[in-house]
């Protein structure tokens, strides 16, 4: 794609995921309502292994259940809204919906670590868009303040309810995935003292 397709694509707010896949300039992009959306430097050390902690802890209880992926990974939830959460967990009776170019349709849950770039995007835009497209759970992980809030999808009224906080010691449950086994503390306490 020419320099110029490249500009004119980013002020343009009918973008599909075609355009969106073959858009190369260098930086990372969210398709959002058909407009590219540029998305925050990469993640620092603490949120990459938060993510790689809770990713590990999930696939040890429950490979036979799920299967777990980490950004950048596309979730094609429309022609025009293509999200990329840090962690997808999908049933693996919705394989279906894992293609080569990644997922295609919602997934059963979503996980959005927290930071300070990223906290209004998380709580406020994503929530609203994951919920719209009909994606039934979403996690919020706050590893600064050690708790994990739950979403879960209002499917009539397409908007998420916080259903529960787990802080500390609290064992993460989920209606979606009853095989979970780890709490945020367990999380906290894997990372190398350097970065406590």
């Amino acid at each position: 794609m020419s320099r110029n397709k490249n500009r004119d694509l980013l002020r343009e707010d009918n973008v599909t995921y075609d355009d969106y896949a073959g858009f190369d300039d260098g930086n990372r992009y969210e398709l959002v309502d058909g407009r590219l959306d540029l998305m925050s430097p990469g993640p620092g050390s603490i949120h990459q292994l938060v993510s790689f902690e809770i990713q590990k802890r999930i696939s040890r209880t429950c490979d036979n259940e799920a299967i777990i992926l980490c950004a950048p990974l596309d979730v094609i939830l429309s022609e025009q809204e293509v999200r990329q959460p840090d962690l997808v967990i999908l049933l693996r009776s919705n394989l279906h919906k894992l293609v080569p170019k990644g997922i295609e349709g919602p997934p059963d849950i979503v996980v959005e670590i927290l930071s300070p770039s990223t906290a209004k995007r998380d709580k406020l835009f994503k929530m609203i868009s994951y919920a719209r497209h009909g994606i039934p759970e979403y996690w919020i992980v706050n590893h600064s303040s050690c708790f994990l809030e739950q979403y879960l999808l209002d499917r009539d009224t397409r908007a998420y309810s916080l259903a529960n906080v787990f802080a500390q010691d609290d064992p993460v449950s989920s209606p979606t995935l009853s095989c979970l086994s780890f709490s945020m503390q367990d999380i906290m306490d894997s990372l190398p003292d350097v970065l406590k």
